[in-house]
């Protein structure tokens, strides 16, 4: 968990409480933080209040967007810090098209993670 400069939080359209996720999950908040813990999402403290929060973008139909863990799990291997991971899956890819993020999203987690196994060449 981190905070997050302003270039990064304004490349994210949309951000979530761990409260609101949970209740989108239907599971406590501590399965939420302990998602958080494990890597599967990535939350930062933002805002005036510092709160932990969750871009809404890796919440879609009541879960953690398909294929997302899998990609933080090779960003992080390949040293990437959250707010790294952040930049890179909100920053427009114009071949994907689109962002990471959104890609992840539309099920075409494919090309996502191919795009971020091809960082650690």
């Amino acid at each position: 968990m981190t905070e997050i400069d302003a270039k990064i939080d304004a490349l994210v359209p949309a951000w979530l409480h761990l409260p609101d996720i949970a209740e989108i999950l239907d599971v406590e908040v501590t399965r939420v933080r302990q998602l958080v813990k494990e890597g599967q999402l990535i939350a930062v403290r933002r805002g005036e209040n510092r709160t932990l929060q969750v871009p809404a973008a890796f919440i879609k139909d009541g879960k953690v967007v398909k294929g997302l863990s899998g990609t933080l799990t090779l960003l992080k291997d390949d040293g990437f810090t959250d707010e790294e991971m952040l930049e890179w899956l909100f920053t427009p890819d114009p071949t994907l098209p689109g962002t990471p993020a959104q890609a992840l999203s539309e099920n075409r987690g494919t090309e996502v993670k191919r795009r971020a196994q091809a960082l650690a060449v």
